[in-house]
C-alpha cells in the first residue's frame, strides 16, 4: 500500500459530453494528483498484458462525488473543503477492470468518506473509491475483456509482478508523491 496526497477541486471542468449534459444535476468533486502516476501504472499493464489504455481525461485523479447532492449542502461543503490537501492510500496490487475497458486502482481515504458523509452520501460511492489509471477502446477493448475473464477465472491474480519484485527488492523507490 502506498500513500498519495492531492488536492480537493470541486466542480472540475467539463471535459466529457455525458458530464456537460448531467452537470445541471449531478454534482462531481474530484481529489486532482500533480502527478502522472496514471501513466506508471498504464505502462506496467502494457509491459505484463501488452494491452494499450487511453489516459483518463482529467489526468491522476479519484473522484469523491459523482451524486446528486442537496445544493445548500454542496455549497458548504464547497467552502469547507475545495483546494484542501487529502491523503489516501492505494493498493499497487489492486488493480481491476470492467467489461467496458476501464482500469483502475483500488484506493481508501477516510478524509473522502467523510466528506461524503458530510454531504449526506453513503460513505462509499457507487464504484468504489479508485484512482482511474485509463480506458482500453476499439480493438484493445476485446483483449481487455480477455485479461478480465482470465483474471475472474483466477488464471492470474492480476497484480503486475514485476512492479510488486521492484518495490521488494529496492530497486523502486516511492517518495514525494513520484517513483524513483
Amino acid at each position: 500500500m502506498f500513500e498519495l496526497k492531492g488536492k480537493i477541486e470541486f466542480d472540475p471542468i467539463n471535459v466529457t459530453k455525458k458530464h456537460d449534459i448531467q452537470s445541471s444535476w449531478k454534482r462531481t468533486v474530484m481529489v486532482k494528483f500533480n502527478d502522472d502516476l496514471y501513466a506508471y501504472y498504464a505502462w506496467f499493464i502494457k509491459k505484463r498484458f501488452n494491452l494499450l489504455l487511453n489516459k483518463p481525461l482529467r489526468g491522476t485523479h479519484m473522484t469523491i462525488v459523482n451524486d446528486i447532492v442537496d445544493d445548500d449542502l454542496y455549497e458548504m461543503s464547497k467552502d469547507m473543503f475545495n483546494g484542501t490537501e487529502i491523503t489516501l492510500i492505494y493498493d499497487n496490487e489492486n488493480i481491476k477492470s470492467n467489461e467496458k475497458g476501464h482500469w483502475w486502482i483500488k484506493s481508501y481515504s477516510d478524509d473522502a468518506q467523510n466528506i461524503r458523509s458530510v454531504m449526506g452520501l453513503n460513505s462509499n460511492p457507487y464504484f468504489g473509491l479508485h484512482i482511474t489509471i485509463g480506458l482500453a477502446t476499439d480493438l484493445q477493448l476485446i483483449h481487455s475483456e480477455y485479461i478480465r475473464e482470465c483474471q475472474i477465472k483466477g488464471m492470474f491474480d492480476g497484480s503486475n509482478m514485476l512492479l510488486s519484485n521492484m518495490i521488494k527488492n529496492g530497486s523502486l523507490k516511492y517518495k514525494d508523491g513520484l517513483f524513483q
